[in-house]
């Protein structure tokens, strides 16, 4: 590979010195303040700028200590490439180059057909969790809980490790990084108030603050824990280092099996990583028999165009988030919606009951799709679950054909009923419209501004973001003022309502049938939908490689941001901050919409259900008089039986005293005849009545 390492640690004689000391105590006051109890709802904001303040004052006292290369990555691609023909990876068919906007990727050098398996890496290219636990990570590994329980945050540290290793096999790969992303890790300030209001913003300051915790812990281990000692990190270990080494894992982690295939494990997949993202199906999975990543063409491609692999079914805040990109034709766009059925409601149970039976919990996180129709299946089932009255909650409830009818609820085919229809989608617009209010600017707003020539890569990110999220919400409430309009023409002209059939049953567990109700819990549902294309494409992987033993390698599951407490990165927040306005008044007031909105849609049947109440309390009266009397009955008849078996065990108990009388005057009747007996006599009259009271004592 001819090159020797040209790593060095830059120091600029700009900077003073800053002691040990000084530098603890930063780091100390940084992981305090990260590790404090979460802001109350509104602080969030406060919170995020007084950390990157922090961080920030750290910067500044670490400027020019960042380990650095020499040149640039597009010097060492000759190198990388060469490095992958040594270790048995294939590099003919291909070439890396630059395609302006999109960055560097691969290109075809000659045409590839759809399906042909055109590109292979072999295991030891890969840095794994495993090849962290086997490098001079192992020993703290061993020892610290953070590393042992997030392969993300090992696979950071092990790549600044081997970055910092002028003998590392990983050379090739890691001088080919790039020197920064554009994860909003590395958004300034400004930049990131554009994503205030959006759906994105708790996650953004959660992965900063997450990220400056790690560092902050991190700092603090290797300078004084005993495992550490070796670490190449001990004397140059800035926030911009790990800053780089989170966001280089975050961008291209994927999971591969172990080397026996028992379980999966984080890996960084060099020359493979260099292909960008457009739509598509997975194309990528893992040989276990040949022990290599193995990727086919997701279609044709002509010599000298660019080849693509496709991510995942990501959002574009989980791109922008993750992988630092927005995708402009994005099929699998959505914003996140927090429905629930409140406690508080007189149809609650039933509700609950009939949501339990399709599998869908009372309160979840839905998703509304850039698609048409906005909502899954799952959010409709929901929706006419919702919006039922008592009458239609126990046609699903009781009756012979209730549970085979739950199977109709996330079909399209089978309303509920027109009224239940009408209201369904009259909710959703209504909710879609008021979720657009949260926004502080229009749409038309955000295009303006994008117009803009001189706006930061950053901030036109962050805007086609937030502009790409109301337009979802646009859609949606366009979709649900349609589907009503169409609905009440339904009710009105008197339409007959398709009925559910028995017959119907193989239609709905049909495979191709219209958006079918699956039963199982809800995810965060893109997970499992995740998984499943992930199996298809599993499946179609090997059918092009024959009987290769194939095992799926996730290709674009990029994880969230890494941090000592997994569940705090997906936590969900339907409201943010909004800027000027207060946001506890801002909370108070969307929750009375909501009230408002309920209240419109429950009206119609309020009457109706406080006669149908007050007919139930009748009811249920008379059943409790009737229960009270029964019971009452049923005491007495137990208190008779209790007295008979008292009466009985007295009289076994007499009958058992008088013989044990007549027993004990037996013996002595004949102990005074055998008085004259010999001692042998006596010995076994002794005998006898040994025997005998055993036999007593026996009955």
């Amino acid at each position: 590979m001819g090159k020797k390492s040209r790593v060095k640690t830059q120091k600029s004689g700009a900077t003073a010195a800053v002691s040990p000391k000084e530098m603890m105590n930063l780091i100390s006051e940084l992981l305090q303040k990260c590790s404090s109890a979460a802001p109350s709802a509104g602080k969030e904001w406060e919170e995020y700028v007084q950390i990157r303040t922090l961080v920030e004052k750290i910067r500044k006292k670490q400027k020019g200590m960042s380990v650095m290369f020499e040149g640039n990555r597009e010097e060492f691609f000759s190198e990388l490439m060469a490095w992958a023909a040594d270790c048995g990876a294939s590099c003919d068919g291909f070439e890396i180059s630059n395609f302006a906007d999109e960055g560097y990727g691969l290109k075809a050098t000659r045409d590839i057909k759809a399906e042909e398996l055109f590109l292979w890496i072999p295991r030891k290219m890969l840095m794994t969790v495993e090849s962290a636990k086997n490098s001079i990570l192992g020993p703290l590994y061993s020892q610290d809980r953070i590393l042992q329980a997030m392969g993300n945050v090992s696979l950071a540290l092990h790549l600044l490790c081997e970055r910092a290793n002028p003998a590392s096999p990983w050379l090739p790969y890691i001088r080919t990084l790039p020197t920064h992303y554009d994860t909003p890790l590395y958004f300034h300030e400004d930049e990131v108030r554009y994503l205030l209001a959006t759906q994105a913003i708790a996650d953004v300051l959660s992965q900063y603050k997450n990220t400056a915790r790690q560092y902050a812990y991190f700092y603090k281990v290797i300078q004084t824990h005993p495992n550490a000692s070796k670490l190449p990190l001990k004397d140059a270990f800035t926030f911009d280092d790990y800053r780089w080494a989170v966001s280089s894992v975050m961008t291209r982690q994927n999971q591969i099996p172990t080397e026996d295939g028992s379980r999966v494990t984080l890996a960084l997949i060099p020359l493979w990583d260099m292909c960008n993202h457009t739509n598509g199906l997975i194309t990528t999975g893992y040989n276990l028999e040949d022990d290599r990543c193995e990727c086919v063409a997701l279609q044709d491609y002509k010599e000298n165009q660019q080849i693509y692999i496709f991510y995942g079914t990501r959002s574009n805040a989980e791109f922008v988030i993750h992988n630092g990109f927005f995708f402009e034709d994005n099929a699998h766009d959505r914003v996140k919606i927090k429905l629930g059925v409140s406690k508080s409601e007189r149809l609650y149970a039933m509700k609950a009951e009939v949501l339990a039976r399709a599998g869908i919990p009372s309160s979840s996180i839905f998703a509304l799709h850039c698609s048409d129709p906005p909502i899954s299946a799952q959010l409709l089932a929901f929706l006419r679950v919702f919006c039922m009255t008592e009458e239609e909650l126990k046609d699903y409830l009781v009756g012979e054909h209730a549970i085979n009818k739950i199977f109709t609820l996330g079909n399209t085919e089978f309303p509920v009923s027109w009224d239940n229809e009408i209201k369904l989608w009259t909710f959703l617009e209504t909710r879609a419209s008021l979720l657009l209010k949260t926004y502080k600017t229009t749409s038309e707003d955000d295009r303006t501004m994008l117009e803009k020539p001189d706006l930061s890569l950053h901030s036109r990110t962050a805007i086609k973001l937030r502009l790409a999220e109301k337009e979802i919400l646009e859609r949606a409430a366009s979709s649900g003022r349609a589907k009503r309009l169409h609905f009440q023409q339904q009710l009105d002209e008197g339409a007959a309502l398709p009925l559910y059939e028995e017959s119907d049953i193989a239609l709905l567990e049909n495979a191709d049938a219209k958006l079918p109700i699956i039963l199982r819990k809800l995810e965060e549902e893109e997970e499992e939908e995740e998984d499943d294309e992930e199996r298809s494409a599993e499946k179609e992987l090997k059918m092009a490689q024959g009987d290769a033993i194939g095992v799926p390698l996730l290709n674009g599951e990029r994880k969230p941001t890494v941090g000592p407490d997994p569940t705090s990165q997906v936590e969900e927040k339907e409201k943010v901050e909004k800027g000027e306005l207060d946001d506890e008044e801002k909370e108070k007031g969307e929750l009375e919409e909501e009230e408002k909105e309920k209240g419109e849609l429950e009206e119609e049947e309020k009457e109706k259900g406080e006669l149908e109440e007050k007919e139930k309390g009748e009811l249920e009266e008379e059943e409790k008089e009737k229960g009270e009397l029964k019971e009452k009955g049923e005491l007495e008849e137990e208190e008779k039986e209790k007295k008979v078996e008292e009466k009985e065990k007295g009289e076994l108990e007499e009958k058992e005293i008088g013989l044990q009388k007549e027993e004990e005057k037996k013996k002595e009747e004949e102990e005074e005849k055998d008085m004259s007996v010999g001692s042998q006599q006596e010995e076994n009259s002794s005998d006898k009545r040994t025997g005998d009271e055993s036999k007593e004592n026996e009955d």
